[in-house]
């Protein structure tokens, strides 16, 4: 067994607890708050696609985490709230081949409507550095970051 003993979080605020069976075809049952889901290979990779799969949930957690990072950011940086309010991020997480298993690759997409591309630029290179599921990712998951337009 492998355990990592690196730069580790103090002062626990909160555990996400899941129990899962059946792998990508199986269930998934979250202990607080409730939360059941029913798990399916999607059908690009020659499954049904009538549940959840485990990239969706990454990309979930991880978009959600960077927004909330950014809401860190944007106070430091002095971006009004308002502004944030607005922004929306999109997170692609993309499995593919790689060695003799898989690997998954990133791209975050991040639109801040009527923030300047400077600031928005260095409001996501900062977030990237608050984000804990950027730091756990880092050189681990090739990662774009993108400041964009629109995600229409």
């Amino acid at each position: 067994m492998t355990t990592y003993t690196g730069n580790e979080p103090s002062n626990i605020s909160y555990t996400a607890v899941a129990d899962i069976t059946g792998g990508r075809e199986g269930h998934a049952d979250s202990q607080e708050p409730d939360l059941s889901l029913d798990l399916d290979t999607p059908k690009a990779m020659g499954g049904k696609g009538q549940g959840t799969n485990p990239e969706q949930l990454f990309a979930i957690g991880w978009g959600a985490c960077f927004q909330g990072a950014m809401g860190l950011a944007g106070k430091e940086l002095r971006v009004p709230a308002t502004k944030l309010a607005q922004s929306k991020v999109r997170t692609h997480i993309s499995l593919g081949d790689q060695g003799e298993s898989f690997g998954i690759k990133a791209l975050i997409e991040v639109c801040l409507p009527g923030v300047d591309r400077d600031l928005a630029t260095r409001l996501v290179e900062r977030t990237q550095e608050l984000c804990p599921y950027s730091k756990a990712t880092a050189g681990n998951v090739p990662t774009e970051v993108v400041v964009v337009d629109n995600l229409d």
